[in-house]
């Protein structure tokens, strides 16, 4: 192909964006970053933004001086000229920009897919790129590559976690000072729709359950984007046993040849699964002789916080890593290295012989329902915005399990009805505030309904935005509740 002229074909590389006028959609970190990079690739880069804050002009302002052209307050029109636009990964599929650019028979990428065909293009770099073991699912995705990324680590190995989770891919791929060895890779949805010629070394669906609907259109929609981390996979398709949907999508996967369906399960592993028996961590996948033999890897005492949906994560780990070949040593001395981030499921303080755990990062009922099992006994802190959830499965499942529950946020009615109808006798606090402070005082009526040995969790299965920036800031306000009442507590005993 031509420098500059001619369509931009389904096998194009990086070196056939030199010349060519590209449309960056987006202004965010993901957007900035592949706008500097196709710069100085020499490709003509427009940035088209809806947003005009300051901010937003400020990082048009440091984008102009290295040469890409800012539009902002206009994020529906075409630039002419475009042939190749590269979106962020929010921007939905109906967005009119990618509407004009099928009728101008113009093709999008994600970033990712941008960064994939970027990979090993570095000018300090020799030989194959890093592969890539990719993870997605609809809740654990960062704590399952974060745990990946530990055990990479604890093998030699240079393995950024990366992605979703926060670094762009295309810094790392283009990164020529460290350059990494493997890549674990957290995706999403988004990304996986915009990715189509992403291939992974292996790569993992965790679970799926129904969210972002009203972006995909559809769960099966959905489903079939997230099944994209599956396709061309060279060496494991790894699947959740007790989510036969992950399986599925396995089976319609296009694979390599002689790449194999891994399944993991909290229960007792049978040939090419890794499972658990008597509290260790066990792999018959990946040994000589599956049919009677099982490698130890760790103890459930290694995984932190050692509940139910952590273990699945550190399985769905460990499987990916075993894929790429290290030692079982590797999977236990990085299970120990690793800790959780903040808001996931954290044990915040003890007061009063109650336990308090900050889960604001379950902002979905799956997630909230993995953090509902790993409790016996719960007052439960739920609410904001539901995003068109029902909660009637999620109550009935963890009604047993409810000593009280406190309701904060715009749809908590959602969450009290369900409540109403599968829990009846538990006791039910309804904060009608909507202020920041709202949590100060679910805090408290926790603490009154709570119990010694109970456990206080604030798993939300909502979003935050209705009373917070953002699930840290709402996490941060539980915290900061607890450490007022613990406070409170010591100077009532005093």
């Amino acid at each position: 192909m031509s420098v500059g002229t001619g369509p931009l074909g389904d096998n194009a590389t990086a070196g056939d964006l030199a010349g060519r006028h590209v449309t960056v959609a987006g202004l965010g970190v993901s957007g900035r970053s592949a706008a500097l990079a196709l710069a100085r690739m020499g490709a003509g880069v427009t940035v088209v933004d809806g947003g005009d804050s300051d901010t937003h002009r400020e990082h048009a302002e440091r984008l102009r001086k290295e040469g890409v052209t800012a539009r902002l307050g206009d994020a529906g029109t075409l630039p002419e000229g475009t042939d190749l636009i590269v979106t962020s990964p929010g921007w939905k599929p109906e967005s009119p920009l990618f509407r004009a650019a099928r009728a101008a028979d113009v093709p999008v990428w994600g970033d990712v897919e941008l960064a994939w065909r970027l990979r090993g293009t570095a000018s300090g770099s020799t030989g194959a790129p890093a592969p890539w073991l990719a993870v997605t699912g609809t809740n654990g995705k960062t704590t399952t590559v974060q745990m990946l990324s530990a055990i990479l680590r604890a093998a030699g190995l240079r393995a950024p976690a990366v992605g979703n989770i926060g670094t762009p891919l295309i810094d790392v791929v283009l990164d020529e000072q460290e350059p990494p060895d493997v890549l674990a890779v957290e995706l999403s949805s988004y990304q996986l729709h915009w990715a189509p010629s992403l291939r992974a070394h292996s790569g993992a669906v965790l679970n799926l359950a129904p969210d972002h609907l009203d972006w995909h259109g559809s769960m099966e929609a959905y489903a079939a984007d997230k099944g994209r981390i599956y396709e061309g996979n060279q060496v494991a398709c790894v699947y959740n046993c007790a989510d036969p949907a992950t399986e599925r999508l396995v089976r319609e996967a296009d694979v390599e040849e002689g790449c194999r369906a891994i399944g993991f399960t909290l229960g007792t592993p049978g040939p090419s699964e890794l499972g658990v028996v008597d509290g260790i961590l066990v792999d018959r996948a990946f040994v000589e002789d599956r049919q009677r033999q099982a490698q130890e890897l760790a103890e459930v005492g290694d995984v932190t916080p050692a509940a139910p949906h952590n273990i699945a994560n550190a399985l769905a780990a460990a499987a990916l890593a075993r894929a790429y070949g290290v030692p079982p040593s590797a999977v236990r001395d990085g299970l120990r290295a690793f800790s959780p981030d903040a808001h996931r499921i954290a044990h915040v303080a003890d007061v009063g012989g109650v336990a308090y755990v900050n889960d604001s990062k379950a902002t979905n009922t799956h997630a909230a329902q993995a953090s509902l099992a790993a409790y016996e006994s719960i007052v439960w802190i739920a609410g904001g915005l539901a995003k068109g959830a029902t909660f009637d499965e999620l109550v009935r499942t963890s009604a047993s399990r409810l000593r009280g529950a406190v309701l904060i946020g715009a749809d908590r009615a959602l969450i009290a009805e369900a409540l109403a109808r599968h829990a009846p006798d538990v006791p039910v606090v309804d904060l009608a505030r909507t202020d920041t402070g709202a949590m100060t005082a679910a805090v408290h009526e926790a603490s009154r309904l709570a119990r010694t040995g109970d456990t206080v969790l604030m798993a939300p299965a909502c979003a935050s935005m209705d009373m917070f920036v953002n699930y840290n800031a709402r996490g941060d306000a539980f915290a900061e509740a607890v450490r007022e009442l613990a406070a409170g507590r010591a100077d009532n005993v005093e």
